[in-house]
């Protein structure tokens, strides 16, 4: 990686072990992600999205119980909001900041980008910062593209413009990525090094492909909290022996009822058990990574080695 121009993400190569430093001489760092959005197509979050008990509980149950558990345990999380969310419950956005926690964009209404021509995206982009802005007091500096479930890739939807859309409105990193296990640089442009710092994500991590598969109404006896739960915590052993980073996303309609609530308190416990445990938000990750390892520096691209073929989908 990468392949061809046009398809660059990162470093050809990732750092090795021994080259990860955090903070204060901590061993690794961990990442919480809450997705406050709600089931939804790809056109993103409707009238009906938004009345239907799933959307009721995550909204005035689960994201309340969720402070509370992130407050026993002093844990900080990063929350992905939509901006029509936002305007919809602008008490939780303004609670997650008072929490101490970030609250960044994530999209509109939570839609597929794919299908919008770059003036309509670059207006819903400009639309949710100034959204989440005003009701936050503070401009969001992380965007994130979470994955719904019946997304056409498990690592959500961006456009070919929407990396040089955030460069462009100033925001310092992007949630979402999946072409490594530490921050990264994903490059838009190989030639003028351009470039965006974007933070670890993988769908095994991710609640919503393990408490709500399949699909309401599409069968029952495929939930599996358990399973997650050892995802979790052989993952965070994983990353922690190898000093790395460790990254866990939920959605309050799901994990805040009791059992699967249970669960995650069980896995916060175990992973604050560890001495030397960093754990940030998204803004003061990339704030880190950004001074301690510039992509002036640390980026590293070489030529191309893809060549077009007859045929190929280049």
């Amino acid at each position: 990686m990468p392949w061809k121009n046009g398809y660059t993400i990162t470093d050809e190569k990732s750092m090795e072990d021994e080259s990860v430093e955090w903070p204060d001489n901590n061993q690794c760092a961990v990442g919480v992600v809450v997705d406050y959005s709600v089931p939804a197509g790809s056109d993103g979050i409707g009238p009906k999205d938004v009345q239907n008990n799933q959307a009721e509980f995550g909204a005035r149950v689960g994201i309340w119980r969720l402070f509370d558990l992130f407050a026993k345990y002093k844990i900080k999380a990063t929350f992905a909001v939509p901006a029509v969310v936002a305007e919809i419950y602008p008490e939780s956005a303004e609670e997650i900041v008072k929490r101490g926690h970030e609250v960044a964009a994530h999209g509109y209404r939570h839609e597929d980008v794919t299908e919008l021509d770059i003036k309509e995206e670059k207006t819903r982009l400009d639309a949710t910062t100034q959204i989440l802005a005003d009701i936050c007091g503070k401009k969001p500096e992380g965007w994130f593209s979470l994955p719904r479930q019946m997304d056409r890739y498990a690592s959500g939807t961006v456009s070919p413009d929407t990396m040089n859309l955030l460069i462009d409105a100033g925001y310092e990193y992007m949630g979402n990525g999946m072409a490594d296990d530490i921050p990264h640089y994903w490059v838009t442009d190989f030639h003028t090094r351009r470039n965006i710092l974007t933070l670890p994500y993988y769908y095994h991590f991710d609640d919503q492909f393990f408490l709500m598969f399949p699909p309401v109404g599409m069968g029952s006896g495929l939930e599996n909290p358990m399973t997650l739960f050892q995802n979790w915590k052989q993952e965070f052993d994983a990353q922690y022996k190898r000093g790395r980073y460790f990254s866990m996303t939920v959605h309050p309609f799901l994990i805040g009822w009791g059992n699967r609530l249970e669960i995650l308190e069980k896995m916060i416990i175990h992973l604050t058990s560890f001495p030397a445990v960093w754990n940030p938000t998204g803004s003061e990750c990339a704030a880190y990574w950004k001074t301690r390892y510039p992509a002036s520096s640390y980026l590293k691209l070489n030529e191309s080695i893809w060549k077009d073929y007859p045929g190929s989908l280049s």
